[in-house]
């Protein structure tokens, strides 16, 4: 039962985020919006580093100074995942007129829209199906509490990032119903995702140390490629670096207080 809790967990944050288009009447803010997007970018990278690639070397540790190995294949591998899945499916991002991946002009713009926030909603889906499985399969370095931190982590970011989808769709004509649901279905996608990692990674234990660094490392590319550029964008840069901080350390706090 607690498994199946914590992997809603994420969900629930785009959820309540998404139903901001019910009781809000024009857009975000842009500061609002760039300190929110730097504050998930923040909230992405300590979990990473905390929940994902410092157990990864950790469970590493026979392999004394090349303990590190799991850890930097995953990373890799994670990153050329997302890179691959950014150029192949087609979206586009928030305030950006020029679509990305496959071309397809029967795709429409509000699709592509919720495709985006899919496409970095994966690696979050991955990365707490992962540390579930580890501790499925009762591996002592991944506590229920540590799982559930990074759940509760990935769902206050995802909080504002269903408010980030829903209320620019209800700006291109969509019905407040329609936005929330967009919403909630690109939130949907890490419960999935989830699931599909633990059933997955329930008979490669062996590969947990990967598994763990790959799931880093696609969560690292979303930063990267999409999330600070954002956030940095224009004018007022510092709003998403203050974002970005508070973000930060607030999962690093959740993580090694819950951990």
């Amino acid at each position: 039962m607690n498994i199946v809790i914590g992997i809603l967990i994420p969900l629930i944050g785009t959820t309540l985020g998404a139903a901001c288009v019910f009781i809000m009447k024009k857009e975000i803010n842009e500061l609002i919006n760039k300190g929110l997007i730097g504050f998930a970018a923040g909230v992405m990278v300590a979990a990473s580093v905390w929940s994902l690639i410092i157990p990864s070397i950790t469970m590493s540790s026979d392999m004394d100074n090349f303990a590190f190995i799991p850890a930097a294949i995953g990373v890799i591998v994670g990153i050329a995942f997302m890179l691959l899945l950014d150029r192949i499916i087609p979206h586009l991002h928030y305030n950006n007129d020029k679509p990305e991946g496959l071309k397809s002009e029967k795709i429409r713009k509000t699709t592509m829209l919720v495709l985006a926030v899919v496409l970095h909603n994966i690696p979050e889906g991955m990365a707490v199906g992962v540390v579930f499985a580890g501790v499925m399969s009762q591996n002592s370095l991944i506590t229920l509490s540590g799982a559930l931190a990074l759940s509760i982590g990935i769902a206050i970011q995802n909080f504002p990032e269903g408010a980030i989808i829903s209320m620019p769709l209800r700006s291109e004509g969509i019905s407040k119903c329609k936005s929330f649901l967009y919403g909630f279905l690109s939130g949907a996608v890490e419960p999935i995702g989830a699931l599909l990692t633990i059933l997955f990674s329930s008979t490669i234990n062996p590969l947990m140390p990967y598994l763990l660094s790959f799931a880093a490392g696609s969560m690292i590319y979303v930063v990267v490629e999409e999330l600070i550029p954002e956030s940095s964008a224009g004018e007022h840069s510092n709003i998403g670096t203050i974002g970005f901080a508070a973000g930060f350390v607030i999962m690093m706090i959740l993580d090694v207080a819950l951990g």
